[in-house]
Protein backbone atom coordinates (compact mmCIF):
# COMPACT_ATOMS: atom_id res chain seq x y z
CA UNK A 1 0.00 0.00 0.00
CA UNK A 2 2.90 2.37 0.91
CA UNK A 3 4.53 1.89 -2.58
CA UNK A 4 1.08 2.55 -4.53
CA UNK A 5 0.61 6.09 -2.39
CA UNK A 6 4.29 6.63 -2.98
CA UNK A 7 3.80 6.12 -6.34
CA UNK A 8 0.52 8.07 -6.79
CA UNK A 9 2.79 11.02 -4.75
CA UNK A 10 4.81 11.24 -7.72
CA UNK A 11 2.44 11.14 -10.64
CA UNK A 12 -0.07 13.87 -8.19
CA UNK A 13 3.26 15.94 -8.05
CA UNK A 14 4.48 15.87 -11.53
CA UNK A 15 0.35 16.95 -12.68
CA UNK A 16 0.77 20.33 -10.52
CA UNK A 17 4.41 21.11 -11.67
CA UNK A 18 2.72 20.68 -14.89
CA UNK A 19 -0.38 22.36 -14.32
CA UNK A 20 0.35 25.18 -11.69
CA UNK A 21 1.02 27.41 -14.00
CA UNK A 22 -1.01 26.70 -17.07
CA UNK A 23 -5.05 27.97 -17.38
CA UNK A 24 -5.92 24.45 -16.93
CA UNK A 25 -6.73 24.21 -12.89
CA UNK A 26 -3.89 22.49 -11.48
CA UNK A 27 -5.87 21.81 -8.17
CA UNK A 28 -8.93 20.31 -10.60
CA UNK A 29 -6.64 17.83 -11.68
CA UNK A 30 -5.27 16.78 -8.48
CA UNK A 31 -8.38 16.08 -7.21
CA UNK A 32 -9.70 13.98 -10.41
CA UNK A 33 -6.20 12.31 -10.41
CA UNK A 34 -6.79 11.51 -6.83
CA UNK A 35 -9.83 9.69 -7.28
CA UNK A 36 -9.22 7.80 -10.19
CA UNK A 37 -6.36 6.42 -8.96
CA UNK A 38 -7.34 5.80 -5.25
CA UNK A 39 -4.74 8.33 -3.43
CA UNK A 40 -5.99 9.78 -0.23
CA UNK A 41 -4.60 12.78 1.92
CA UNK A 42 -6.27 14.24 5.33
CA UNK A 43 -8.07 17.11 4.79
CA UNK A 44 -6.57 17.15 0.93
CA UNK A 45 -3.37 18.70 2.95
CA UNK A 46 -1.52 17.07 0.23
CA UNK A 47 -2.93 18.68 -3.08
CA UNK A 48 -2.37 22.16 -1.38
CA UNK A 49 1.32 21.80 0.63
CA UNK A 50 2.86 20.11 -2.23
CA UNK A 51 2.45 23.50 -4.70
CA UNK A 52 4.64 25.44 -2.75
CA UNK A 53 7.49 23.03 -4.96
CA UNK A 54 6.25 24.83 -8.06
CA UNK A 55 6.12 27.91 -5.93
CA UNK A 56 9.98 27.45 -5.45
CA UNK A 57 10.21 26.76 -8.82
CA UNK A 58 9.15 30.42 -9.92
CA UNK A 59 11.26 31.57 -7.67
CA UNK A 60 14.60 29.71 -8.83
CA UNK A 61 13.42 30.94 -12.47
CA UNK A 62 12.48 34.39 -11.68
CA UNK A 63 15.49 35.00 -8.48
CA UNK A 64 17.11 37.56 -10.29
CA UNK A 65 14.16 39.86 -11.38
CA UNK A 66 13.08 39.26 -7.51
CA UNK A 67 16.36 40.37 -6.09
CA UNK A 68 15.93 43.10 -8.42
CA UNK A 69 12.75 44.13 -6.70
CA UNK A 70 13.90 43.85 -3.25
CA UNK A 71 17.41 45.58 -3.67
CA UNK A 72 15.22 48.86 -5.77
CA UNK A 73 12.24 48.64 -3.29
CA UNK A 74 13.70 51.30 -1.39
CA UNK A 75 14.29 54.05 -3.96
CA UNK A 76 12.57 53.07 -7.42
CA UNK A 77 8.68 54.46 -7.18
CA UNK A 78 8.63 52.10 -10.21
CA UNK A 79 9.33 48.98 -8.15
CA UNK A 80 7.37 50.17 -5.08
CA UNK A 81 4.35 50.64 -7.38
CA UNK A 82 4.69 47.32 -8.91
CA UNK A 83 4.82 45.52 -5.28
CA UNK A 84 1.73 47.21 -3.76
CA UNK A 85 0.17 46.24 -7.02
CA UNK A 86 0.96 42.81 -6.58
CA UNK A 87 -0.27 42.83 -2.84
CA UNK A 88 -3.25 44.72 -3.86
CA UNK A 89 -4.61 41.80 -5.93
CA UNK A 90 -3.46 39.21 -3.45
CA UNK A 91 -5.67 40.94 -1.00
CA UNK A 92 -8.98 39.58 -1.94
CA UNK A 93 -8.31 36.28 -2.42
CA UNK A 94 -6.81 36.15 1.11
CA UNK A 95 -10.19 37.45 2.57
CA UNK A 96 -12.01 34.81 1.16
CA UNK A 97 -10.24 32.22 1.62
CA UNK A 98 -10.28 32.81 4.90
CA UNK A 99 -13.58 33.21 5.23
CA UNK A 100 -14.63 30.33 3.21
CA UNK A 101 -11.72 27.87 4.16
CA UNK A 102 -13.75 25.27 5.48
CA UNK A 103 -16.87 25.26 2.66
CA UNK A 104 -14.12 25.18 0.04
CA UNK A 105 -12.13 22.11 1.47
CA UNK A 106 -15.37 20.08 2.84
CA UNK A 107 -17.57 21.07 0.07
CA UNK A 108 -15.97 22.14 -3.44
CA UNK A 109 -13.03 19.65 -3.09
CA UNK A 110 -15.33 17.19 -2.78
CA UNK A 111 -17.73 17.47 -5.79
CA UNK A 112 -15.55 15.59 -8.46
CA UNK A 113 -19.50 16.70 -11.19
CA UNK A 114 -18.76 20.44 -10.02
CA UNK A 115 -14.55 20.37 -10.89
CA UNK A 116 -15.49 18.66 -14.13
CA UNK A 117 -18.33 20.98 -15.15
CA UNK A 118 -15.83 24.23 -14.13
CA UNK A 119 -13.08 22.50 -16.27
CA UNK A 120 -15.40 22.65 -19.17
CA UNK A 121 -16.98 25.94 -18.85
CA UNK A 122 -13.76 27.58 -18.52
CA UNK A 123 -12.29 25.93 -21.38
CA UNK A 124 -15.21 27.25 -23.36
CA UNK A 125 -14.72 31.09 -21.67
CA UNK A 126 -10.56 30.75 -22.77
CA UNK A 127 -11.51 29.95 -26.08
CA UNK A 128 -13.87 33.03 -26.75
CA UNK A 129 -11.59 34.96 -24.64
CA UNK A 130 -9.13 34.11 -26.55
CA UNK A 131 -11.04 34.88 -30.42
CA UNK A 132 -12.05 38.29 -28.69
CA UNK A 133 -10.25 41.08 -31.13
CA UNK A 134 -9.07 43.15 -27.23
CA UNK A 135 -6.99 46.14 -27.73
CA UNK A 136 -4.47 46.00 -25.06
CA UNK A 137 -3.13 49.14 -23.49
CA UNK A 138 -0.59 47.70 -20.86
CA UNK A 139 2.18 45.63 -22.08
CA UNK A 140 4.49 45.63 -18.75
CA UNK A 141 3.47 44.33 -15.82
CA UNK A 142 5.02 47.62 -13.78
CA UNK A 143 2.28 49.58 -15.81
CA UNK A 144 -0.36 48.23 -14.50
CA UNK A 145 -2.65 50.66 -12.30
CA UNK A 146 -3.61 50.38 -9.13
CA UNK A 147 -7.33 49.50 -9.88
CA UNK A 148 -6.66 46.90 -13.19
CA UNK A 149 -4.51 45.39 -9.86
CA UNK A 150 -7.34 45.06 -7.70
CA UNK A 151 -9.55 44.10 -10.47
CA UNK A 152 -7.33 40.95 -11.49
CA UNK A 153 -7.20 39.90 -7.58
CA UNK A 154 -11.43 39.55 -7.96
CA UNK A 155 -11.08 37.90 -10.88
CA UNK A 156 -8.43 35.05 -8.68
CA UNK A 157 -11.41 34.15 -6.09
CA UNK A 158 -13.13 32.86 -8.68
CA UNK A 159 -10.14 30.02 -9.01
CA UNK A 160 -11.90 29.30 -5.09
CA UNK A 161 -13.77 26.73 -7.10
CA UNK A 162 -11.77 23.88 -8.42
CA UNK A 163 -11.91 23.59 -12.13
CA UNK A 164 -11.71 27.56 -12.24
CA UNK A 165 -8.00 27.91 -12.57
CA UNK A 166 -6.02 30.04 -10.55
CA UNK A 167 -3.54 31.38 -13.37
CA UNK A 168 -6.94 30.64 -16.03
CA UNK A 169 -9.39 33.43 -14.18
CA UNK A 170 -6.55 36.33 -13.07
CA UNK A 171 -5.07 35.81 -17.34
CA UNK A 172 -8.58 36.12 -18.91
CA UNK A 173 -9.41 38.78 -16.13
CA UNK A 174 -6.29 40.71 -16.86
CA UNK A 175 -7.19 40.92 -20.79
CA UNK A 176 -10.32 41.82 -20.24
CA UNK A 177 -9.19 44.85 -18.38
CA UNK A 178 -6.95 45.82 -21.42
CA UNK A 179 -3.35 43.69 -21.03
CA UNK A 180 -1.80 41.71 -23.65
CA UNK A 181 -1.22 37.85 -23.19
CA UNK A 182 2.09 38.08 -22.18
CA UNK A 183 1.86 40.34 -19.33
CA UNK A 184 -1.25 38.96 -17.93
CA UNK A 185 0.53 35.67 -17.91
CA UNK A 186 3.84 37.31 -15.91
CA UNK A 187 1.58 39.08 -13.61
CA UNK A 188 -0.10 35.75 -13.05
CA UNK A 189 3.32 34.37 -12.41
CA UNK A 190 3.94 37.02 -9.93
CA UNK A 191 0.62 36.97 -8.02
CA UNK A 192 0.73 32.57 -7.35
CA UNK A 193 3.85 33.81 -5.27
CA UNK A 194 2.08 35.05 -2.33
CA UNK A 195 -1.47 33.87 -3.04
CA UNK A 196 0.42 29.71 -3.13
CA UNK A 197 2.61 30.54 -0.31
CA UNK A 198 -0.56 32.22 2.22
CA UNK A 199 -2.46 28.80 1.04
CA UNK A 200 0.19 27.05 1.84
CA UNK A 201 0.89 28.46 5.59
CA UNK A 202 -2.78 28.54 6.30
CA UNK A 203 -3.31 24.82 5.10
CA UNK A 204 -0.23 23.32 7.19
CA UNK A 205 -1.20 25.61 10.20
CA UNK A 206 -4.86 23.78 10.33
CA UNK A 207 -3.79 20.62 9.91
CA UNK A 208 -0.27 20.10 11.17
CA UNK A 209 -1.18 18.15 14.01
CA UNK A 210 -2.97 15.92 11.42
CA UNK A 211 -0.11 14.73 9.99
CA UNK A 212 2.25 12.07 10.36
CA UNK A 213 6.14 10.95 9.44
CA UNK A 214 4.67 9.12 6.22
CA UNK A 215 2.46 12.05 5.53
CA UNK A 216 5.46 14.22 5.18
CA UNK A 217 7.26 11.55 3.54
CA UNK A 218 4.33 11.94 0.66
CA UNK A 219 4.21 15.35 0.57
CA UNK A 220 7.98 15.73 0.30
CA UNK A 221 8.05 13.50 -2.92
CA UNK A 222 5.19 15.29 -4.66
CA UNK A 223 7.12 18.86 -3.77
CA UNK A 224 9.93 17.87 -5.29
CA UNK A 225 8.17 16.52 -8.38
CA UNK A 226 6.42 19.27 -8.62
CA UNK A 227 9.24 21.52 -8.17
CA UNK A 228 11.49 19.51 -10.84
CA UNK A 229 8.14 19.78 -13.49
CA UNK A 230 7.24 23.51 -12.83
CA UNK A 231 10.94 24.45 -13.37
CA UNK A 232 10.47 23.29 -17.44
CA UNK A 233 6.97 24.86 -17.46
CA UNK A 234 7.93 28.14 -16.23
CA UNK A 235 10.65 28.73 -18.80
CA UNK A 236 8.46 27.96 -21.84
CA UNK A 237 4.76 29.07 -20.95
CA UNK A 238 5.36 32.94 -21.35
CA UNK A 239 6.87 32.63 -25.00
CA UNK A 240 4.06 29.73 -25.76
CA UNK A 241 1.18 31.80 -24.28
CA UNK A 242 2.68 35.09 -26.95
CA UNK A 243 2.48 32.82 -29.89
CA UNK A 244 -0.17 30.54 -30.02
CA UNK A 245 -2.81 31.86 -27.20
CA UNK A 246 -4.56 30.07 -25.52
CA UNK A 247 -6.61 27.47 -27.84
CA UNK A 248 -4.58 24.37 -26.94
CA UNK A 249 -5.20 25.27 -22.90
CA UNK A 250 -9.17 25.18 -23.57
CA UNK A 251 -9.49 21.79 -25.19
CA UNK A 252 -6.97 20.16 -22.92
CA UNK A 253 -9.44 21.50 -20.46
CA UNK A 254 -12.82 20.50 -22.43
CA UNK A 255 -11.16 16.88 -22.89
CA UNK A 256 -10.53 16.17 -19.81
CA UNK A 257 -13.85 17.84 -18.01
CA UNK A 258 -15.82 15.77 -20.26
CA UNK A 259 -13.34 12.45 -19.65
CA UNK A 260 -14.24 13.40 -15.91
CA UNK A 261 -17.97 12.96 -16.34
CA UNK A 262 -17.57 10.23 -18.15
CA UNK A 263 -15.55 8.15 -15.18
CA UNK A 264 -18.07 9.47 -12.71
CA UNK A 265 -20.86 8.68 -14.44
CA UNK A 266 -19.40 4.70 -15.21
CA UNK A 267 -18.28 4.56 -11.19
Amino acid sequence: MAEQTMVGALILGFSEGLTEFLPVSSTGHLLLLGEVIGFESKEKTFEILIQLGAILALLSVYFNRLWSLWVTLPTSASTRHFVTGVLAAFLPATLVGVVAYDFIKTVLFETPTLICTMLIIGGLILLFVDQLNLKPKYFDVADYPLSICFKIGLFQCLAMIPGTSRSGATIVGALLLGTDKRSAAEFSFFLAMPTMVGAFAYDFYKNFYLLTADDLNYILVGFIMAFITAVAVVRVLLDFISKHGFVLFAWWRMIIGTLGLMWIYWR
